[in-house]
């Protein structure tokens, strides 16, 4: 049994075929790709507009964390690629972390070179420990000895492999004169729901 093929119309071969198709048979499409561009960001931008200025918008309260301003270490007193440990936002579980001077500009990197930075020591996989894995070559911070994840530190320590999926949480950092501290946290530490109530 054969079957025979059902007839098309003028609008699906202009659809499927494009602009020539148009030449032959002298229809053209209703709106141009500039202005379905238009259409769609009037009406996207006048939804947002809506949303915004409902009545609930005025009463969703500001989260805000604020942490404790902590010192770290003395500038000079760090070699590159040498982890000085300390724990930061306090003392509690998953607290450990890590400060560096890696010789490379890196991403929320202070000093003069931009290259100093800080990052939470657990895995943000399953929680694996991280002290004692720090590749200086590849300016890294793994592998997890639970999965293998490697951080890269050069890059807000985003993973470069392994099973984990979110970047290490970074310590933020400020250099006053000589003094390091330590004055928040870039991310979530695991283990914890709100990096200062684990």
């Amino acid at each position: 049994m054969t079957h025979q093929p059902k007839s098309v119309s003028p609008e699906m071969i202009e659809v499927v075929n494009g602009p020539e198709e148009i030449a032959k048979t002298g229809k053209r499409c209703v709106m141009t790709r500039r202005q379905f561009l238009l259409t769609s960001g009037i009406s996207t931008f006048t939804v947002m507009v809506a949303l915004k200025s409902g009545p609930s918008s005025a009463k969703v309260p500001a989260m805000v964390s604020t942490y404790e301003r902590k010192f770290i270490c003395k500038l000079s007193d760090l070699k590159e690629d040498e982890p000085f440990d300390f724990s930061y936002p306090d003392d509690g579980a998953y607290s450990e972390s890590m400060i560096v001077k890696l010789g490379k500009e890196a991403g929320g990197g202070i000093g003069t070179d931009k290259d100093i930075v800080a990052f939470n020591y657990t895995c943000t996989h399953q929680g694996g420990p991280l002290q004692g894995t720090y590749q200086k070559g590849d300016k890294a911070l793994g592998p997890c000895p639970l999965h293998l994840t490697t951080f890269d530190l050069t890059r807000h320590g985003i993973f470069i492999s392994g099973q984990a999926y979110q970047s290490l949480p970074q310590v933020l950092l400020e250099l006053d004169g000589d003094d390091i501290y330590a004055v928040g946290m870039f991310g979530l530490i695991y283990g914890r729901y709100d990096n200062l109530k684990g």
